[in-house]
């Protein structure tokens, strides 16, 4: 097996929101590859912009001498130790989609060598690693698994937007297909990891780990939803209730809202997928997902039913949305649910206007095929005003200006003066 040290080569595939902090955290004690199919990012990358914003421009620089970006799959074939970060995403019944994983495992596959070390972060279901990943590099590269070869798994905790909880601040979990490969995972990543790291006992326990973390909060974030909508039913502010709540001290702090982005909308299904074919129906996961799913719809819905008591005409008319990525000061718009406000809305014949600071309205069109509106907005007036995404710049929005006389305005994250609220979560 490859012994790990200063002159030991690494490739990180895939480049996204986790790839590539781990590329640059990894670059500044080894030579680093840095490899993605899309042509488009390896440029802006070696222009030194990354439009994640995860990492700056002077932090890539400093790291330049040390890290290779490539798009080029042949720049690969020196590396002793490979990394794969890629999407493990659901496809549209919801399933988990591994084509991603599999793409990527066939492609280091063709330049593994006698003990390299292939270690995965994508977030997956136990035994995904050992089962169906490991067959693939040994079909691809005509090697044995655990003889010739072998496997980690550390599951990424990257939170994207972050600029407190970054990667080298959590704590990694680390595991290995064997005891020495567990050792050697673990080594590797304490050379950059400054929180510290957990060896866990098997790469099964590891996986399992990563993905019971997300299905966890998204069932909290489901029942405070789903009191959210009893509240909101008997007429009592939800974040005052669990304000007061919060006054003991082991009552657990989630608030309601949309759940969407790369990993809480997406693992529980991901851990939903192998219970079943275990022969368990997960009820409680799943339960909690369909609540979470259905939260853009049920929020259009209390808006048009505020607008129709308001004696607003609903067809024709001009709602504001504000905010379309996943979270906060994050430019992220994968799985982002706003998309299920606007959809609903549109069902109605409304004009949906949106204002996202953050998001790449390029990229929102290409994912979505719908318009995200970032031009000066003050001379409009709105018939609806949506606070959905709770970005900085929201804070010091003037709401009244945008408002007509009796403009319907409805707060999810509690970003919006309640004086002017008429709805909220």
């Amino acid at each position: 097996m490859t012994r790990i040290d200063k002159d030991t080569p690494i490739a990180v595939i895939g480049l996204g929101y986790v790839g590539l902090p781990l590329a640059v955290a990894f670059a500044r004690h080894y030579k680093v590859t840095g490899f993605d199919t899309k042509h488009k990012r390896i440029t802006e990358l070696n222009k030194g912009h990354d439009n994640t914003l995860e990492i700056k421009e002077d932090h890539l620089q400093e790291v330049r001498s040390n890290l290779l970006f490539s798009s080029d799959s042949n720049d690969l074939q020196h590396a002793r130790i490979y990394i794969i970060t890629v999407p493990t995403p659901i496809d549209k019944f919801n399933h988990p989609d591994l084509s991603a994983l599999y793409k990527a495992s066939e492609t280091v596959g063709q330049f593994l060598k006698q003990g390299d070390i292939v270690i995965y972060e994508s977030t997956v279901y136990p035994g995904v690693t050992e089962d169906e990943c490991a067959p693939v590099l040994e079909r691809a590269s005509g090697l044995k698994f655990n003889v010739d070869f072998y496997c980690g798994y550390s599951p990424e905790r990257i939170n994207p937007g972050d600029k407190e909880h970054t990667l080298t601040k959590i704590l990694k979990i680390t595991s290995g297909s064997t005891p020495e490969t567990a050792n050697r995972v673990d080594e590797l990543y304490q050379t950059i990891i400054t929180a510290g790291t957990y060896r866990a006992s098997s790469i099964k326990v590891a996986e399992a780990a990563k993905v019971i973390e997300n299905a966890q909060r998204d069932i909290n974030i489901a029942f405070v939803n789903e009191l959210a909508k009893i509240f909101n039913l008997i007429g009592l502010n939800t974040l005052d209730i669990l304000e007061a709540a919060g006054t003991k001290w082991n009552f657990l702090n989630f608030k309601p809202g949309l759940v969407g982005g790369h990993c809480i909308g997406v693992d529980p299904y991901y851990l939903a997928q192998k219970a079943q074919e275990a022969g368990y129906h997960p009820e409680i996961i799943l339960a909690g997902r369909r609540l979470n799913d259905g939260m853009g719809q049920y929020i259009a819905d209390e808006v048009i039913k505020l607008m129709v008591r308001k004696k607003i005409q609903v067809t024709g008319s001009e709602v504001l949305i504000l905010g379309f990525t996943f979270k906060e000061n994050c430019p992220d718009v994968r799985n982002t649910r706003v998309i299920d406000i606007v959809t609903r809305l549109k069902e109605y014949h409304i004009n949906v206007c949106i204002l996202d600071p953050w998001a790449d309205p390029k990229h929102v069109f290409q994912e979505y095929g719908i318009t995200c509106q970032n031009e000066h907005i003050a001379d409009r007036q709105f018939d609806a005003i949506i606070g959905a995404v709770a970005h900085q710049e929201f804070e010091t929005i003037d709401v009244q200006q945008l408002c007509k006389e009796n403009t319907v305005v409805y707060d999810i994250k509690g970003m919006l003066p309640a004086e002017l609220t008429h709805g909220r979560l």
